[in-house]
């Protein structure tokens, strides 16, 4: 949300910096994300100055240059060489001085310096509009008024303001502060409280608001009582559609506004204003001079002002006449009704509408607008009259017009204060620090909380309805403390606590010690949003689409499921940064998955591991730049380092995956690790190859050894290694290698490894060869030569019957 930091100062100008100020509603609750300098006119005119013209002469060399002395207000008289036609004595010009830099409404900018031009000294330039960005005419220099100031800055005589504009990142709980004058709310009691002010929030009067006659009156029932809660109109006839004035614009377009026409602008301008939504109707186009507020039948066509022809449901709350609807309550107007340039009369809507209905009309047509961002969060129904009086004031001051009517308000069920108890006592517990009562009560008035009655201990309040998300003693607290400032609860000096026995396995203690040794091999920690876009799992055969936990009410369509699985989450993470020329990433999530079943929903615990780029490489590897083994060895030394035997590894493919492991601890699945496929690739539009882990964590916790891992002493006798080279039939995999070899010797084999693969027409195309290195060692005494050969030979025998291999000489 943007504010205007000169528009604020219209309801409370605290005299602060900006940065100041933005700093104070920062602590207070209302980041702000960003400041930006605004200027109307590129450069703001800065180093121009008014001149007048003392005298004009011809210049010598030149039929078509004038010799001009100039005075600027400063001690010396400049000379200036003037091209204009229209140059004379005694004029008031606009003059650029040495140094000062010029945007011209086309072409480039540049800087004034001292010249000669055909011989003659020129110290300035007299300037045309199109040269300084004030408009697109050449044909002569701008000649001022006769009572222009010599030596005023030229953007005081434009009356050019430069402007401050924060980027407020907003959240849904201050629908209250989404406007002007709810940050200047807020502005007030922060600057009250920690400034030692007594400033006050100043709204614009509307005391003026008069009907003038009661020549054009409309009609208003609302049959859908509950949709909305309080429903105001009013009309004006006599009104001219026209462009807005500057000063509107300027408003609209330091927020990044587009100004459309005067009326249309005012009703923006009150939205932004004071937070109230409003809507203008030609009146011309009430059909039966009546509105009906209320719901239309089942896919009843609606053109909306974008000219997309719309099917409504039986839920959406419409603006109607006697035979058709006009608007989209609280979200966008229909192409029928509007303001054009051709409308002489308006009936002027401000409503409240209910956020649970306007919210759900708004994610069914997938229509975003200031409006409905509003009415989602929770209006003010006490500012639908003020919000009206103040538009109408503002159409007459800007269209003219006529009030032909009376004001209609209907709210037949008004929504009352919430009534809050308040302790001092539980209001020192959960700050953690006695604040003084004085401060406490000054806190609360400054944020129009009115104190109904009070004793020495306690407050009752009355809590205005626009704080949607104050309706409790825990959020009158956190009010107080947002105000306060957080940083001014000291920490204390003491720290009381007990000793609690933690049940084993610890499963912080574990995770921490997993996020340790990734992130000690280089892996950096994703977090991501649970929630992901359903159509992932519709285009992709290995999840069931039935599965998805679906949101009622999306906050979009990429945000609409439950996540079943954490490769979205990180395959988003690695397009974002593939984007921006980051292609080597080596990533892990700890995160729950979420599933729906005829049984009801579950959540499991996941921890997922990506590597692209080089950071799959390992190009000492027999297969080359594998990360398929280069994750696998990760995940194996995670799992040995948490005390989890992997018991079977068993290779297969899928929807999911072009190639994988599938690594189990006795009968328990403990995750897999594979290379994903292209197709899933492109769902994210990855363009590298990405090898992932899928580990099931819950099911990790609960393989732990409730022992804590024991660290035996360095061996003291030597180990001895052996190569053997097989050859076998191109389906046995090294997995049935290992396996045997672990058979035929458990006592003194402590590891082998696979350290090259050929295959070639000289072993023939049925058959590969498999170089492994076997690696003995005995405990207790050294290892003879005889024992380490009958153990080889054994092993060859084994091989040779078990998987009809050939010894490689």
């Amino acid at each position: 949300m943007k504010i205007s930091y000169n528009w604020l100062k219209n309801y409370f100008d605290s005299g602060l910096p900006v940065a100041e100020a933005a700093a104070l509603l920062t602590g207070g609750g209302l980041e702000v994300e960003h400041i930006e300098k605004q200027e109307r006119i590129p450069g703001g005119l800065e180093g121009l100055v008014v001149g007048e013209v003392k005298t004009r002469e011809k210049h010598p060399d030149a039929d078509r240059l004038s010799i001009c002395t100039v005075d600027v207000g400063g001690p010396a008289i400049l000379q200036i060489v003037c091209g204009a036609a229209n140059v004379a004595a005694g004029q008031k010009v606009v003059v650029a001085v040495e140094g000062a830099k010029l945007y011209p409404t086309t072409g480039e900018p540049f800087v004034i310096k001292k010249s000669k031009i055909r011989g003659q000294a020129s110290e300035g330039m007299i300037c045309a509009e199109d040269e300084i960005g004030l408009g697109a005419s050449h044909d002569g220099i701008m000649v001022l008024d006769q009572d222009a100031r010599i030596g005023m800055p030229a953007k005081e005589y434009f009356k050019l303001e430069a402007d401050e504009v924060m980027e407020i990142g907003l959240t849904p709980n201050r629908a209250d502060a989404a406007s002007h004058t709810g940050v200047a709310r807020d502005l007030v009691a922060l600057v009250n409280c920690r400034k030692k002010g007594s400033g006050r929030l100043v709204l614009p009067s509307v005391d003026a608001f008069k009907v003038d006659d009661h020549s054009l009156p409309i009609a208003v029932k609302v049959e859908a009582t509950q949709a909305c809660i309080r429903y105001s109109g009013v009309t004006i006839k006599g009104i001219k559609v026209q462009e807005s004035p500057v000063w509107l614009k300027q408003r609209l377009e330091s927020i990044g506004l587009r100004p459309i026409n005067n009326v249309v602008d005012v009703t923006n301008f009150v939205l932004h204003e004071c937070g109230q939504p409003l809507h203008a109707f030609d009146a011309g186009h009430i059909k039966g001079a009546t509105v009906l507020v209320k719901t239309c039948p089942d896919k009843t066509p609606f053109v909306t002002l974008d000219g997309q022809t719309r099917e409504l449901s039986s839920d959406d709350l419409m603006i109607c006449n006697i035979s058709e609807p006009m608007c989209i309550a609280g979200v966008f107007g229909g192409i029928g009704s509007g303001v054009t340039n051709e409308t002489t009369s308006l009936f002027l809507e401000s409503a409240c509408f209910s956020p649970v209905s306007i919210r759900k009309t708004s994610k069914r047509h997938e229509l975003k607008t200031d409006a409905s961002f509003r009415f989602e969060r929770g209006t003010d129904p006490d500012i639908t009259v003020y919000a009206l009086k103040r538009a109408a004031l503002l159409i007459q001051e800007v269209a003219g017009g006529t009030v032909s009517s009376d004001l209609i308000d209907i709210y037949p069920t008004p929504v009352l204060p919430f009534v809050v108890p308040f302790a001092y006592e539980n209001g020192d517990r959960l700050i953690g620090k006695k604040i003084e009562r004085e401060i406490i009560r000054d806190i609360l008035v400054s944020l129009d909380i009115t104190i109904e009655s009070e004793s020495k201990d306690t407050l009752l309040l009355q809590v205005p309805p626009r704080k949607v998300d104050v309706t409790r003693e825990c959020d009158v607290v956190e009010e107080i403390l947002r105000i306060y400032g957080y940083n001014e609860v000291e920490v204390p000096g003491s720290l009381h606590a007990s000793v609690s026995y933690t049940s084993k396995p610890d499963k912080v203690k574990i995770k921490d010690t997993a996020s340790s040794l990734l992130s000690d091999k280089g892996f950096s920690e994703i977090i991501c949003n649970s929630l992901t876009k359903g159509a992932y799992y519709e285009q992709n055969e290995f999840f069931k689409a039935e599965q998805s936990v679906v949101l009622l009410n999306p906050l979009s369509a990429d945000l609409n499921v439950m996540r079943q699985s954490l490769l979205y989450g990180g395959l988003e993470v690695i397009a974002y940064n593939q984007n921006r020329k980051q292609n080597n990433l080596c990533i892990y999530e700890f995160g729950k998955t979420y599933l729906k079943s005829a049984n009801g929903y579950f959540e499991q615990e996941h921890l997922a591991l990506f590597l692209s780029g080089e950071k799959a490489e390992n190009k000492n590897h027999p297969f080359g730049n594998s990360g398929f083994y280069v994750l696998k060895g990760y995940v194996m030394a995670l799992l040995t380092r948490l005390g989890i035997t992997v018991s079977s590894v068993k290779e297969f493919s899928d929807e999911l995956y072009s190639s994988a492991l599938q690594l189990q601890c006795g009968k328990k699945k403990i995750g897999t690790v594979g290379m994903i496929k292209k197709t899933v690739l492109k769902q994210t539009d990855v363009g590298v190859a990405v090898y992932y882990a899928d580990l099931d964590w819950d099911a990790m916790i609960s393989l732990i050894p409730e022992k804590d891992i024991q660290y035996k002493e360095v061996p003291k006798f030597p180990a001895v290694k052996r190569d053997l080279a097989l050859i076998l039939d191109k389906k046995i995999r090294f997995a049935e290698v290992e396996q045997l070899a672990y058979q035929v010797e458990k006592q003194y084999l402590k590891e082998l490894s696979l350290f090259d693969v050929y295959e070639g027409d000289k072993i023939g195309r049925e058959h590969k060869s498999y170089a492994i290195s076997f690696l003995f060692q005995d405990d207790e005494a050294t290892l003879q030569d005889k024992q380490i050969e009958k153990i080889m030979e054994k092993m060859m025998k084994t091989y040779a019957d078990k998987l009809g291999a050939t010894i490689r000489q």
